[in-house]
């Protein structure tokens, strides 16, 4: 990492001579397409000091006037561009799709791999050495990191961190997490409407992410643990002025590793993405998380699988006692009790400390000092605020694949349960179980909603954090089993089985199940199983007609020919790294 001394910071160790730069090929030679290339550069502005001989590094930003999370990052840009230039490179900003995970419709899942798409091919059509990733809100972070690591260029991931704690009459208010208990306790009729505007403009009073660990804690955590952040990084409140100083430590940081070639395969590899995994577990991380770790690790040649993530969940506590799967505290208790760097001491060998990060320094050397400040919100391993990780994986005949679910945010007594399903084909036939305060439905029922995975949906909809039944609510009870083939917020909680593949959508076992049918779940088995005999179940199987596609055109189209399953990553097939040869440099003529 360069030294945040004035007079070290262009002490740097030098792989690459300025010749073997990548936007030489575009600037140097002596001929007239380069000429060209040139003289559009000085239209604005710009002369042969500001890159001749100097790494051009992409900041790639998010912002968007429709991306709450993200709002400061048009201003974070200046201070990346800042440190670029302290380090002797030329910064260009170069704006990718937003993620606005709460104005995109039909949902944001639909669009995480086009934003991968375009990252990568933004990065190699352009004359860039080294890129800035910056981005937060949940899907931009593995779309920024897929598209950058099928590139290949050395890239570091700039988080956009978490907003303040949420505040109304005097409670801390977590961003999700209390959205989904104050509006069952509004359905229930126990809070007012005037309580619930309140609620409403509390929650989120500052920009950044949300505080909670949801998805976006969760995977800025993630690329932190992966060695693709600055130290610690993730878990800097976006308000908190060191995120400033963090920016701009991104962009002396890139320049440095243009110049060292530190390319993203000699960062990601088996160990360091069992790093990732871990630091996952033990924060209490999103269901989200297990379909996007999966596809980031495949851009990188690491054949990640829900087999191994669930190992790993076995073994790891959840020490991190940050909302969801913890009680009371939310991300900025988290950063003043020492942040991610603080709760990978407290992993000790469960972390494999001799991986390399963006830094060049070791995952060891980067978290060394680093201190526990209160072992309430950051526990010990021995002290967790769950014994296993935050995730666990389900099979069976009802999920040949897998499902997931988050014991750790859940009623302990769904551990182990049996009971008649209620099916809804579509989420306004939910909508209509759910508002129904007649309906016949009791808490041993399994709820189950399908025809919302990767191609029903379409996109994957986050439609898996089901709503309590209004007929529930009003007898007392606040949990039930809930089964989908969608996913959920990384800010909600409850019994919600999801991620169920194959999809109902296209024949999976979830479209068999008719209401009555008797559903069995184990977690700590990890079992989940219909209980119909295989003959009955061939028998729906050949009445099942195939649904009426999504999509006839558009990128809604190309998605649906080309998106995979849940449990392997959602990714699109045709941009997966062991999907034909290379793409090579674009030809400069």
């Amino acid at each position: 990492m360069l030294s945040s001394d004035p007079k070290d910071i262009y002490k740097i160790i030098m792989v690459k001579q300025k010749e073997d730069l990548r936007s030489a090929r575009w600037f140097a030679p002596d001929d007239l397409r380069s000429m060209g290339h040139r003289s559009r550069a000085m239209q604005m502005g710009l002369d042969e000091a500001d890159w001749a001989g100097k790494p051009v590094i992409a900041i790639i930003n998010t912002w968007s006037d429709l991306s709450p999370c993200h709002h400061h990052l048009r201003d974070r840009a200046e201070f990346v561009k800042k440190g670029i230039y302290q380090a002797g490179g030329m910064p260009v900003e170069m704006p990718v799709h937003s993620f606005s995970e709460q104005f995109l419709k039909p949902t944001s899942m639909l669009y995480r791999n086009m934003g991968a798409f375009e990252v990568e091919e933004t990065l190699r059509s352009h004359p860039i050495d080294g890129a800035v990733l910056m981005g937060g809100c949940d899907k931009s972070t593995p779309a920024l990191i897929m598209g950058a690591t099928s590139m290949g260029l050395p890239f570091i991931y700039m988080p956009a961190g978490a907003m303040l704690r949420g505040n109304y009459a005097g409670e801390k208010l977590g961003s999700g997490t209390d959205v989904w208990k104050y509006w069952d306790e509004r359905r229930a009729g126990n809070i007012s409407k005037e309580q619930w505007y309140g609620v409403q403009g509390g929650i989120a009073r500052s920009y950044g992410t949300c505080m909670t660990m949801g998805t976006a804690s969760t995977m800025m955590s993630i690329a932190d643990g992966w060695g693709l952040t600055l130290p610690g990084a993730s878990s800097i409140p976006a308000p908190d002025a060191s995120h400033k100083r963090m920016a701009t430590d991104c962009g002396r940081q890139i320049v440095e590793m243009v110049w060292e070639d530190l390319t993203p395969d000699k960062i990601i590899n088996e160990a360091s993405t069992r790093n990732a995994v871990t630091v996952a577990m033990a924060t209490g991380c999103s269901t989200n998380a297990i379909i996007h770790l999966i596809a980031m690790a495949r851009r990188a040649g690491v054949n990640l699988t829900l087999d191994q993530l669930d190992e790993i969940g076995r073994t790891t506590p959840v020490i991190a006692n940050i909302r969801p799967s913890g009680k009371e505290y939310l991300m900025e208790d988290f950063f003043y009790a020492g942040g991610l760097r603080a709760l990978m001491v407290e992993l000790g060998d469960k972390l494999d400390l001799s991986v390399k990060t963006v830094t060049g320094k070791t995952l060891g050397e980067c978290v060394k000092g680093a201190k526990n400040y209160n072992s309430d919100v950051i526990r010990t391993l021995d002290n967790p605020v769950y014994h296993e990780g935050s995730l666990a994986v389900l099979k069976g005949n009802l999920a040949p694949d897998g499902a997931v679910i988050k014991p750790a945010a859940m009623d302990p007594k769904f551990q182990k349960h049996r009971g008649p399903a209620i099916v809804a084909n579509s989420y306004s036939e939910l909508k209509e179980i759910i508002n129904d305060e007649n309906y016949p439905i009791t808490a041993d029922h399994i709820l189950v909603l399908r025809n919302a995975g990767p191609k029903g949906g379409p996109g994957m909809p986050e439609w898996g954090m089901i709503p309590m039944p209004k007929a529930l609510l009003k007898q007392g009870h606040r949990d039930m089993i809930r089964l989908s083939d969608a996913r959920m917020s990384g800010t909600s909680y409850g019994a919600c089985i999801l991620h169920v593949a194959p999809e109902a959508y296209i024949g999976g076992p979830l479209a068999l199940i008719k209401n009555g049918d008797i559903i069995e779940v184990d977690i700590p088995e990890r079992k989940l199983n219909v209980d119909i005999s295989e003959n009955e179940l061939s028998n729906r199987r050949e009445k099942w007609k195939e649904p009426e596609p999504r999509y006839e055109r558009g990128y809604g189209y190309i998605y649906s020919k080309h998106i995979e399953q849940a449990d392997k990553g959602c990714d699109f097939d045709f941009l997966k790294s062991d999907f034909g040869s290379a793409v090579k440099e674009p030809e400069i003529n």
